[in-house]
């Protein structure tokens, strides 16, 4: 008898060691899979790239599959603050879930396509002509921000400061040409429903064309409008 309960004990602790053992397996959660957060980095990244001028390349980097996070059914990239999405940088993955989390993939983007150079030095206040300006192809990634592209941007523009043969142009380095001048006379024109008037005055300051222009009319009285090219300035009522 006492034989018999001994193994109905033994049992009974086997049957209950496996029910236990399978309510854990089914309460342990699922963990996101590395394929998953992956793919959310690589639709991110063909959306944002799409854009780009020139030819856009990228690679991601590995995610380590044991890091077990929470699965999660929302996964977003993001271009973590101050960051830029050229060259080797980190993207954000998160997520928005019960149990949010984010964690950081390596990737790298590159850009090829043609840029501005000089092509010869030039020298502080000189106005730009196709003459000057020779095209380069190269991985964009690796040029300062604000590296021109197309010839139109930068004929006609002012250096603003010494350019040295083969130095990629930039929107810093050129100015738009003075509509007026401080002490240039101008005309002031104004108008409104059904009339248009014209005066002439003298420019208190330099302004580029849009920019904001302050002239001193006949009567001395000293009136704000918009530089337009031609030495006007327009005057809003």
């Amino acid at each position: 008898m006492k034989t018999l309960l001994n193994r109905i004990a033994i049992v009974m602790l086997a049957v209950l060691g496996a029910v236990s053992g399978t309510a854990a397996f089914a309460q342990a959660p699922a963990v996101q899979s590395a394929a998953g957060i992956h793919q959310a980095v690589d639709q991110f990244l063909r959306q944002q790239t799409a854009g780009m001028p020139g030819k856009t390349t990228y690679t991601i980097g590995a995610v380590d599959p044991r890091l077990g996070m929470p699965a999660c059914s929302a996964l977003e990239a993001v271009v973590p603050a101050g960051a830029r999405l050229r060259g080797q940088t980190n993207l954000g993955v998160r997520c928005g879930g019960p149990v949010p989390w984010t964690i950081y993939v390596n990737v790298d983007v590159r850009v090829s396509g043609s840029y501005l150079t000089a092509s010869h030095a030039l020298a502080p206040g000189q106005v730009i002509s196709a003459a000057d300006l020779a095209v380069q192809n190269g991985d964009l990634t690796l040029l300062p921000q604000g590296v021109l592209a197309s010839a139109d941007t930068a004929i006609g523009k002012i250096s603003v400061a010494s350019i040295a043969a083969g130095q990629p142009l930039r929107y810093d380095l050129l100015r738009a040409p003075l509509a007026v001048q401080q002490g240039q006379s101008v005309k002031l024109l104004s108008g409104g429903n059904g009339f248009r008037v014209s005066a002439e005055g003298r420019a208190l300051n330099n302004a580029q064309d849009g920019q904001l222009a302050q002239v001193r009319t006949g009567s001395g009285q000293t009136v704000s409008g918009v530089a337009r090219a031609g030495g006007t300035v327009e005057i809003a009522f």
